[in-house]
Protein backbone atom coordinates (compact mmCIF):
# COMPACT_ATOMS: atom_id res chain seq x y z
CA UNK A 1 0.00 0.00 0.00
CA UNK A 2 1.68 3.50 -0.98
CA UNK A 3 1.44 6.42 1.69
CA UNK A 4 -0.34 9.63 0.67
CA UNK A 5 1.96 12.14 -1.69
CA UNK A 6 2.49 14.68 1.32
CA UNK A 7 3.89 11.52 3.48
CA UNK A 8 7.72 11.69 3.17
CA UNK A 9 9.68 8.19 3.61
CA UNK A 10 11.53 8.29 6.38
CA UNK A 11 15.36 7.63 6.59
CA UNK A 12 16.69 4.21 8.71
CA UNK A 13 20.05 3.69 10.62
CA UNK A 14 22.27 2.93 9.21
CA UNK A 15 21.63 5.99 6.68
CA UNK A 16 24.39 8.09 6.35
CA UNK A 17 22.73 11.57 6.04
CA UNK A 18 21.35 10.12 9.95
CA UNK A 19 25.13 10.48 11.09
CA UNK A 20 25.97 13.78 9.54
CA UNK A 21 26.03 17.45 10.68
CA UNK A 22 22.71 19.24 8.89
CA UNK A 23 23.77 22.76 7.09
CA UNK A 24 22.21 26.03 8.01
CA UNK A 25 19.11 27.37 5.97
CA UNK A 26 19.73 30.12 4.15
CA UNK A 27 16.70 30.20 1.80
CA UNK A 28 13.28 30.96 3.09
CA UNK A 29 11.57 29.75 -0.08
CA UNK A 30 8.25 28.40 -0.61
CA UNK A 31 9.90 25.19 -1.32
CA UNK A 32 11.08 25.50 2.77
CA UNK A 33 7.47 26.15 3.61
CA UNK A 34 6.31 22.45 1.54
CA UNK A 35 8.99 20.51 3.04
CA UNK A 36 7.66 21.96 6.51
CA UNK A 37 4.25 20.97 5.97
CA UNK A 38 4.69 17.36 4.09
CA UNK A 39 7.23 17.05 7.18
CA UNK A 40 4.42 17.86 9.83
CA UNK A 41 2.02 15.43 7.81
CA UNK A 42 4.95 12.63 8.05
CA UNK A 43 5.09 13.00 11.55
CA UNK A 44 1.32 12.60 12.34
CA UNK A 45 1.08 9.77 9.75
CA UNK A 46 4.10 7.85 12.07
CA UNK A 47 2.36 8.54 15.42
CA UNK A 48 5.41 10.99 16.43
CA UNK A 49 6.26 13.99 18.21
CA UNK A 50 8.72 15.11 16.30
CA UNK A 51 10.58 14.84 12.79
CA UNK A 52 13.88 16.26 11.91
CA UNK A 53 14.96 17.03 8.06
CA UNK A 54 17.79 14.40 7.87
CA UNK A 55 15.61 11.68 8.26
CA UNK A 56 13.76 12.48 5.35
CA UNK A 57 16.94 12.82 3.69
CA UNK A 58 17.28 16.46 4.16
CA UNK A 59 20.85 17.63 5.63
CA UNK A 60 19.64 21.37 6.96
CA UNK A 61 18.90 22.54 10.24
CA UNK A 62 15.07 22.13 10.49
CA UNK A 63 12.81 20.10 12.67
CA UNK A 64 9.23 19.78 13.33
CA UNK A 65 7.83 19.30 16.67
CA UNK A 66 4.31 18.43 18.65
CA UNK A 67 4.38 17.11 22.06
CA UNK A 68 0.76 17.39 22.60
CA UNK A 69 -2.39 15.40 22.38
CA UNK A 70 -4.14 14.77 19.77
CA UNK A 71 -6.57 17.08 20.62
CA UNK A 72 -4.23 19.95 21.22
CA UNK A 73 -2.33 19.19 18.33
CA UNK A 74 -0.18 22.52 17.72
CA UNK A 75 3.02 21.91 15.21
CA UNK A 76 5.78 24.10 15.12
CA UNK A 77 8.52 24.77 13.12
CA UNK A 78 12.11 25.58 14.02
CA UNK A 79 14.32 26.25 11.48
CA UNK A 80 18.20 27.02 12.35
CA UNK A 81 17.91 26.22 15.68
CA UNK A 82 19.70 26.60 18.76
CA UNK A 83 19.72 24.97 22.46
CA UNK A 84 20.09 26.49 25.51
CA UNK A 85 20.26 23.27 28.50
CA UNK A 86 19.81 23.54 32.13
CA UNK A 87 19.05 21.37 35.04
CA UNK A 88 19.43 18.15 36.52
CA UNK A 89 19.88 15.33 33.76
CA UNK A 90 16.67 13.15 34.09
CA UNK A 91 16.64 9.51 32.75
CA UNK A 92 13.35 8.49 30.43
CA UNK A 93 12.31 6.19 27.69
CA UNK A 94 13.06 7.37 24.13
CA UNK A 95 12.26 6.12 20.84
CA UNK A 96 13.17 7.25 17.36
CA UNK A 97 11.24 6.92 14.12
CA UNK A 98 14.76 6.37 12.40
CA UNK A 99 15.32 3.42 14.48
CA UNK A 100 11.74 1.24 14.59
CA UNK A 101 10.76 -0.91 17.27
CA UNK A 102 14.06 0.21 19.72
CA UNK A 103 13.21 2.18 23.27
CA UNK A 104 16.14 2.92 24.98
CA UNK A 105 16.38 4.81 28.90
CA UNK A 106 18.05 8.70 27.68
CA UNK A 107 19.20 10.82 30.25
CA UNK A 108 18.87 14.67 29.23
CA UNK A 109 18.50 17.68 31.41
CA UNK A 110 15.71 18.91 32.51
CA UNK A 111 15.26 22.62 31.06
CA UNK A 112 15.46 23.39 27.61
CA UNK A 113 15.31 27.07 25.82
CA UNK A 114 15.31 27.28 22.16
CA UNK A 115 16.26 29.90 20.09
CA UNK A 116 14.99 29.04 15.96
CA UNK A 117 13.59 31.42 12.95
CA UNK A 118 9.85 30.45 11.19
CA UNK A 119 9.34 29.71 7.98
CA UNK A 120 9.77 33.38 7.14
CA UNK A 121 13.17 33.84 8.64
CA UNK A 122 11.57 35.61 12.09
CA UNK A 123 13.37 34.65 15.15
CA UNK A 124 11.61 33.35 18.06
CA UNK A 125 12.35 31.58 21.69
CA UNK A 126 10.38 28.76 23.46
CA UNK A 127 11.73 27.47 26.45
CA UNK A 128 10.32 24.12 28.45
CA UNK A 129 11.17 21.69 31.52
CA UNK A 130 8.81 19.25 30.36
CA UNK A 131 7.89 16.83 27.27
CA UNK A 132 8.66 19.24 24.91
CA UNK A 133 11.83 20.15 26.76
CA UNK A 134 12.47 16.49 25.66
CA UNK A 135 11.08 16.59 22.59
CA UNK A 136 13.28 19.53 21.14
CA UNK A 137 16.81 18.28 23.04
CA UNK A 138 16.14 14.78 20.41
CA UNK A 139 15.46 16.61 17.25
CA UNK A 140 18.14 18.86 17.75
CA UNK A 141 20.60 16.04 18.14
CA UNK A 142 19.52 14.57 14.52
CA UNK A 143 20.68 17.61 13.19
CA UNK A 144 23.90 17.56 14.67
CA UNK A 145 24.39 13.75 13.40
CA UNK A 146 23.20 12.12 16.91
CA UNK A 147 20.61 9.82 17.37
CA UNK A 148 19.43 7.15 20.70
CA UNK A 149 21.80 4.66 19.98
CA UNK A 150 24.35 7.20 20.43
CA UNK A 151 23.40 7.76 23.87
CA UNK A 152 22.83 4.34 24.82
CA UNK A 153 24.12 3.15 27.83
CA UNK A 154 25.79 0.09 28.08
CA UNK A 155 22.43 -2.03 29.33
CA UNK A 156 20.38 -0.84 26.49
CA UNK A 157 23.47 -1.53 23.82
CA UNK A 158 23.77 -5.49 25.03
CA UNK A 159 19.29 -5.75 25.24
CA UNK A 160 18.61 -3.58 21.91
CA UNK A 161 22.34 -5.51 19.52
CA UNK A 162 20.17 -8.56 18.00
CA UNK A 163 17.51 -5.76 16.38
CA UNK A 164 20.49 -2.84 15.59
CA UNK A 165 22.34 -5.87 13.59
CA UNK A 166 18.72 -6.70 11.94
CA UNK A 167 18.35 -3.07 11.07
CA UNK A 168 21.99 -2.76 9.88
CA UNK A 169 21.50 -6.24 7.62
CA UNK A 170 18.29 -4.75 6.43
CA UNK A 171 19.67 -1.97 5.09
CA UNK A 172 22.58 -3.41 3.48
CA UNK A 173 20.22 -6.10 1.83
CA UNK A 174 18.34 -2.76 -0.01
Amino acid sequence: MDSPPDILPIRLWPDPVLGAKAREVDAFTPELTTLAERMIETMYQADGVGLAAPQIGESIRLFVADPRDEEERAPMVFVNPRIHLEGEFESFEEGCLSIPDIRVQVRRPGFARVTAQDLEGNPFEVESDDFASRVWQHEFDHLEGVLIIDRMNPRDRLANRKALKALKNSAEAT
